[in-house]
């Protein structure tokens, strides 16, 4: 069996539909259950994908070091909507691949 394919429109109204708070409670309570495995996949992929670099290294340290105070804040909110951002795109191909990890194994 083959993966599905979903078109944008697929996608958009699918995000549309998780706006609504019930939508999301079996899936939180799946998450919170999974959370320990998902974080070693979420850090792997990180690490695997170079995230956590010397470069990565360099710009905490630039963010934490001394200077002028908005500077200083001006690159921890960068770093940080980095991080999230990154955490997130990682997050969702992860649970992604979790959903046709599942269906497979259902339809086995």
């Amino acid at each position: 069996m083959t993966d599905p394919t979903y078109t944008a429109e697929e996608v958009d109204a699918a995000v549309e539909a998780l706006q609504d708070p019930e939508r999301l409670k079996h899936a939180q309570d799946i998450v919170v259950h999974a959370a320990p495995g998902l974080q070693r996949v979420l850090n792997e992929a990180l690490a695997e994908g170079g995230y956590f670099s010397d470069a990565h290294e360099q710009e905490v340290m630039r963010a934490a070091g001394g200077g002028d105070p908005a500077e200083q804040i001006r690159a921890l909110r960068v770093l940080l909507a980095e991080e999230t951002r990154l955490g997130m795109l990682v997050g969702v191909a992860v649970g992604f691949e979790l959903a046709h990890e599942l269906q497979r194994q259902r339809e086995e």
